[in-house]
């Protein structure tokens, strides 16, 4: 029996989205979007040019900060999704530091719908072969050597682990003191 590999990989991630992530973020407002869950916390701060930008350190803290939602659901959007969306089917001009992260929870969701969508649409296009292709030349170069599948297969799990913290920095927020 044949398997359609590229069909199981998508259906993995389908499944999260459709049952998990998406409902999740049903009614993300700008508050909790920002919510600082801990002091020192990593947020998404607009700069003096008026570009939102993620909070990070190099080398990174040990242990690393509690980060906002703003944060997680930019560094889905931008690092997970539209970032590899542009490197692997797209013009390889995306970058970190060139990319507006979204400064508010309706930019966020808006741009997170759009750029799974988009990856989905370009995995689907994949076929065994292309699954089994070397990533080559790429934004994060410990992908190169990999196969394709590898690197979709990650951005399945950044997916949902990162999906799975946003939600219980929901929880979190909900079950915290009365918010004015």
């Amino acid at each position: 029996m044949a398997v359609n590999w590229t069909g199981e990989v998508l259906a993995q991630l389908q499944f999260y989205w459709e049952y998990s992530l998406w409902p999740r973020l049903e009614g993300l407002t700008d508050a909790e979007y920002h919510w600082l869950p801990a002091p020192g916390a990593w947020t998404v701060r607009e700069g003096e040019d008026g570009r939102y930008r993620p909070d990070s350190a190099v080398p990174e803290p040990e242990p690393p900060p509690v980060t906002t939602i703003a944060w997680r659901l930019g560094h889905l959007v931008v690092d997970v999704l539209e970032t590899r969306v542009n490197w692997h089917f797209g013009d390889r001009t995306y970058t970190r530091e060139s990319v507006n992260w979204p400064g508010d929870a309706a930019e966020a969701k808006q741009r997170l719908r759009h750029a799974y969508e988009t990856w989905s649409e370009n995995i689907q296009g994949l076929d065994e072969d292309g699954l089994a292709a070397q990533v080559g030349g790429t934004e994060a170069r410990q992908w190169e050597d990999f196969p394709m599948v590898a690197l979709v297969l990650h951005v399945n799990r950044e997916i949902i682990h990162h999906g799975a913290e946003i939600a219980l920095l929901r929880d979190l927020y909900r079950a915290g003191p009365a918010r004015s």
